[in-house]
């Protein structure tokens, strides 16, 4: 199966893929450009033969200071009908950029995207909703990224919001 998709990539996607480099995984990956990530996963999901059509996993990897770019979308994409058969899509993303959204592609693409856009600060093009899904709306700051503070930014902001709230209360009664 790993020699067919690469074959099919190679073939009808050369233009969006980029080097592979050496990574512990025991998974096929390709690294895609980030414009091709969606006329990639769209072609892999509507494939007869291949049917990726289960997105199984979508993260991010902070490569701060050992990689250039310093970021990467990992997808993990699945074929139930291949035996569950899985692969990695890679695209990497510079600071910031955004990458093309696959919510038209993967409906199940909303909350992960999201999720790396609070986490890490990276966004996603064209996402229905981009914005904040775990943290607060005030948090400052992406607490996944490898530069984030380890004692974080403090938590003056949540008690000043607190005032602000019971003070607003206090004058409207």
């Amino acid at each position: 199966m790993k020699e067919s998709v690469t074959a099919y990539l190679e073939s009808d996607f050369s233009n969006f893929l980029l080097p592979g480099r050496d990574i512990n995984t025991n998974l096929p990956y390709f690294c895609i450009k980030p414009e091709g990530i969606v006329p990639v996963t769209k072609a892999l999901k509507e494939h007869p033969e291949f049917q990726f059509n289960f997105l199984n996993d979508l993260t991010a990897v902070d490569w701060l200071g050992k990689l250039t770019p310093r970021f990467e979308i990992v997808y993990l994409l699945r074929s139930p009908k291949n035996k569950h058969f899985r692969i990695q899509l890679r695209t990497p993303v510079e600071e910031g950029e955004s990458v093309p959204s696959l919510v038209e592609v993967f409906a199940g693409a909303n909350w992960p995207e999201r999720e790396v856009f609070d986490l890490f600060g990276i966004s996603f093009a064209n996402h229905p909703k981009m914005e904040r899904i775990l943290m607060p709306d005030n948090f400052i700051g992406h607490p996944l990224r490898k530069d984030y503070p380890l004692e974080g930014p403090g938590q003056d902001y949540l008690i000043e919001d607190l005032l602000t709230i019971h003070t607003n209360e206090d004058i409207s009664r």
